[in-house]
């Protein structure tokens, strides 16, 4: 389902806000999440150097990726996995479809891939004729209520349970009114086991690729990524350029980090390797760049690529547990995906950087410690410079300059601003004024901090 819209995360975000149950019930459920990985993290007395350890071997890999990229695909070429290098969605999108029209196959299952719905595969291979089920829970979910994902581990975290109910009714004939999660679960199973046993090619994503060994692994709590590998003829995995690790060992480091980052789980109930096809069967992996070579090429901005899709800056940031994950308006969201959209394109995305209070918990959790906050306060100056801002925001900003660099203009502005607080607070408090319409008006002081001092220190004297 496409993400595209013309609004921007401020209205998208009004548009969430306006069921005020549901957005306490979805900051408490994201942030009883982030407690689960504390817990998770503080039982690990070498966390930090795990952190330290992932952040590193990830410099290395973005210092030499294109030596990476070519030994993984010499190896796993050797082991008779077909490799497809995509420059773009595009391209991506075409490999994919082509691989399965040259087999006759109009039917496919994938897994949760957040590459996929970077390029919107669902909707291309859709107009092409090709019938997708996602076979993820939560994606599949989602996709019966024709919506994107709103988090890259959680994806119908923004349903309740009496929602995903009326979803089964409506679509796979479970009671109506049904909630009861065990019962729409086996509903969905037993819905998903038909798909698994008929579909011919399977896609999936990839969480990690071996450089040393040519195989890749992908990490579910399901199993049904293995589920359709196996049973299908053709298995097709996504990958973005960044997913390369060096070496078979440093699973054992980024394994560790994954799961308790994302649900504070030790680990994943399933982390399967891939290195060769069955007998009779096929592997293709598209390899694809999308605009990573270009973030690749931002010195300020390069560290995103570490990033290993765990979500926890999302269920620590107040800003996305508020706003839910539709107002960020791209594949990706929360704080890692406002510094990843950008690159991909500046004017569509100008808002996203802004949408943060740049308090800095994304960048503490974060287990492979990407400076998230600080590449978002870089953003925005990068947005501001490029004139992809509002008028009237560059206007005010503008005047603020000014204002500032004023000590006369400074304390004359701030004389009338008591006056107006004081004497027409409707001239600041209208529906003309975003930020009070959930705020309350202060006080207006008697006086500046300024006059305050000097009066202090003539006392004194």
């Amino acid at each position: 389902m496409s993400t595209a819209t013309d609004k921007h995360h401020p209205q998208l975000a009004a548009d969430f806000n306006r069921d005020e149950p549901r957005v306490n019930w979805h900051d408490e459920t994201l942030w009883w999440v982030r407690a689960k990985r504390d817990i998770a993290a503080n039982n690990l007395p070498e966390w930090e150097l795990l952190r330290e350890t992932a952040s590193q071997i990830k410099f290395n890999v973005l210092s030499n990726l294109s030596t990476y990229l070519e030994q993984f695909e010499a190896n796993a070429t050797k082991n008779g996995i077909i490799v497809h290098w995509a420059q773009d969605a595009a391209e991506h999108n075409q490999i994919i479809y082509n691989l399965l029209e040259q087999r006759g196959i109009s039917k496919m299952v994938k897994s949760k891939s957040m590459l996929t719905e970077e390029c919107h595969l669902n909707e291309y291979l859709k107009e092409q004729g090709i019938d997708v089920i996602d076979s993820d829970l939560g994606e599949r979910i989602v996709q019966l209520a024709n919506e994107p994902p709103s988090h890259i581990v959680l994806p119908c975290i923004h349903k309740k349970k009496e929602e995903i109910g009326d979803i089964f009714h409506q679509h796979l004939g479970s009671a109506k009114g049904e909630s009861d999660p065990k019962i729409l679960t086996e509903t969905a199973r037993q819905h998903l086991r038909e798909v698994f046993l008929t579909r011919r090619a399977a896609l999936t994503g990839v969480n990690f690729a071996v450089a040393e060994t040519g195989e890749f692994v992908i990490c579910t709590n399901e199993g049904n990524a293995d589920m359709g590998a196996h049973l299908a003829e053709i298995h097709i995995a996504s990958m973005g350029i960044e997913k390369i690790i060096p070496e078979r060992k440093h699973l054992g480091v980024f394994l560790r980090l994954l799961t308790r980052s994302a649900t504070g789980q030790p680990i994943t109930t399933y982390s399967s390797h891939f290195s060769k096809p069955q007998n009779g069967g096929e592997i293709h992996i598209v390899i694809v760049d999308n605009g990573r070579s270009v973030q690749l090429g931002r010195e300020e901005f390069r560290n995103s690529l570490k990033c290993i899709r765990c979500g926890a800056c999302m269920n620590t940031c107040p800003v996305y547990r508020k706003s839910g994950g539709h107002s960020y308006h791209t594949a990706v969201a929360g704080p890692i995906g406002s510094i990843l959209a950008p690159n991909l394109d500046m004017k569509k995305y100008a808002d996203l950087p802004f949408a943060s209070t740049l308090c800095g918990s994304c960048s503490n959790v974060c287990p492979v410690k990407i400076d998230i906050h600080d590449q978002l306060y870089k953003w925005r100056q990068v947005i501001v410079k490029a004139g992809y801002t509002p008028t009237a925001k560059s206007m005010a900003m503008k005047a603020m300059a000014i204002t500032l660099a004023s000590p006369t203009l400074y304390r004359m502005g701030g004389k009338t601003g008591r006056l107006v607080f004081k004497y027409a607070p409707f001239a600041v408090s209208n529906k003309f004024n975003p930020w009070y319409n959930q705020r309350e008006m202060p006080r207006a002081p008697k006086e500046s901090f300024g006059e305050w001092y000097a009066k202090r220190k003539g006392a004194k004297n």
